[in-house]
């Protein structure tokens, strides 16, 4: 799984809500009372609960446990029961001429119609088997923090419902406009909301133009930097939704030539493969800039041990590396935010900006 193991892919979150008393036995509690639970003969579309992090059969969480310090590690299972367009409408076709032969009809009315349908739908459903997936859950409960392993809009409505039905605790979003510098600015007048929009693309073009500044470096604080580079692909484009315009670099000098074109003319870094480093850390990963999703995270690989403290171990540093990654990112998005808004942006860090752009 990509929280135990591998690339990790992710999405962010913030818990709304106060913890109630007790915590770790009413988690307990509730994990359990919404495991995931077999159902044999169903014709349930979806069905869905926890499991296991490290073993995906345990949805009894008897043999391994989901408390690791200050955090908890699950699974969302989803088993979904999906009818092959072909298959139903060869079953459905059988069936309606099942029923003209009984009934002795040439034609059948709409209302039998769709009930013939949903018989048909039901049959299917109740002999197919489900097909299972799971989503890594990684909740920070002192940072009233989660990291959920999909990038799909409609899983990740899926997991908001059960961890509120769960837990009784709503979960938001991080997104770049949404930051409280971010808010801040636009409460003040500074950032007009057709800027903030657009602010996380804004951010990874800057991120672009900060990486061949200086080689790479870019500092953080006086004594603290980075070393950063885009590379692989980059992604940019102009406008929003059935009216943006695209353009697809993938690291040759000619190409990323072109993406320095495109934002001549307007357009901005909307994804990008990123390598970055700190200090002893180093991460490779694709980042978004609309929701900050960070796709196929890799870190240095760690072996496995024997014993269970010590996997344990290794799996706390491999928590680290992940949300030091993550606040790294942060960091640099408060570092240009806090440029993006003040007057050393148009005195300076444009200027400077326009002269990267204008270079071969």
């Amino acid at each position: 799984m990509g929280l135990i193991k591998g690339a990790f892919t992710f999405m962010q979150f913030f818990v709304d809500g106060k913890l109630p008393q007790a915590f770790t036995t009413f988690a307990h509690s509730r994990i359990r009372g919404n495991a995931f639970r077999e159902a044999s003969n169903s014709n349930e579309e979806k069905r869905m609960g926890w499991v296991s992090a490290m073993d995906v059969l345990d949805a009894d969480f008897e043999k391994t446990h989901y408390a690791l310090g200050d955090y908890l590690i699950f699974s969302l299972r989803i088993d979904r029961k999906t009818i092959p367009p072909k298959l139903m409408k060869v079953r459905l076709m059988e069936e309606q001429r099942r029923f003209l032969s009984e009934h002795k009809q040439t034609r059948i009315g709409k209302a039998m119609n769709e009930a013939i349908k949903e018989k048909v739908k039901l049959e299917i459903m109740t002999k197919s088997d489900p097909v299972p997936s799971f989503y890594d859950v990684l909740w920070a409960v002192g940072q009233n923090k989660v990291y959920f392993s999909s990038l799909s809009d409609k899983v990740a409505d899926d997991f908001v419902d059960l961890f509120k039905k769960t837990f009784s605790l709503g979960l938001k979003r991080t997104l770049p406009h949404e930051h409280p510098l971010a808010m801040k600015n636009k409460a003040k007048g500074d950032a007009p909301a057709e800027d903030l929009t657009l602010i996380g693309r804004e951010f990874l073009t800057w991120l672009w133009f900060k990486s061949e500044e200086r080689n790479g470096a870019i500092a953080l604080a006086k004594t603290d930097e980075v070393q950063l580079h885009l590379l692989k692909r980059i992604a940019l484009e102009a406008g929003e939704g059935e009216y943006s315009q695209g353009v697809v670099c993938s690291g040759l000098h000619a190409e990323l030539k072109e993406g320095k074109e495109a934002i001549r003319q307007g357009k901005k870094v909307k994804e990008a493969g990123i390598s970055l480093h700190r200090d002893q850390d180093e991460w490779e990963f694709n980042f978004k800039a609309d929701t900050f999703y960070f796709q196929s995270l890799r870190m240095p690989a760690a072996d496995w041990q024997e014993t269970q403290e010590d996997a344990e171990g290794i799996l706390l540093e491999r928590i680290y590396r992940i949300e030091n990654a993550v606040r790294t990112i942060d960091h640099l998005y408060e570092s240009f935010l806090a440029i993006r808004f003040s007057p050393e942006w148009a005195k300076n860090e444009k200027l400077r900006l326009a002269a990267w752009l204008r270079k071969e």
